[in-house]
């Protein structure tokens, strides 16, 4: 999944690169994250599983019981606080989501300064 949205991403802010795309980036890798908290939640099925999971990255006995018992919905659950401690944006790239920004920095820097060689009139 992660490789798939990395080479669309990549290839979409390398060909839009010329604009100016900073702040929908930001607004839609915010999106993206909240999305893979939410399918990241909705894998861990069961309370045990969800409660293990929780305490393996981080998260203290009673809120991690608490958020793992919750009824709410997963898009719901994904906005907790408690989601985004145990599964913050630095542990999203390290599970191999690149940084989208860093991408278009260097790509919007570099824009125009590439020699295409010898400009010919035309006639």
């Amino acid at each position: 999944m992660v490789t798939e949205i990395n080479r669309v991403a990549i290839g979409w802010i390398n060909y839009y690169a010329v604009g100016s795309l900073k702040s929908f980036l930001q607004r839609t890798r915010q999106w993206l994250n909240h999305r893979i908290r939410q399918l990241i939640w909705k894998r861990w099925k069961r309370v045990h599983t969800r409660y293990r999971y929780l305490r393996k990255l981080g998260i203290d006995h009673d809120e991690a019981l608490k958020l793992a018992a919750s009824r709410k919905g997963y898009w719901r659950l994904s906005l907790s606080e408690t989601m985004h401690r145990a599964v913050q944006n630095k542990t999203l790239i390290r599970w191999g989501l690149k940084d989208w920004l860093a991408q278009y920095e260097r790509m919007h820097a570099n824009y125009g300064t590439a020699v295409y060689g010898t400009v010919r009139t035309v006639v």
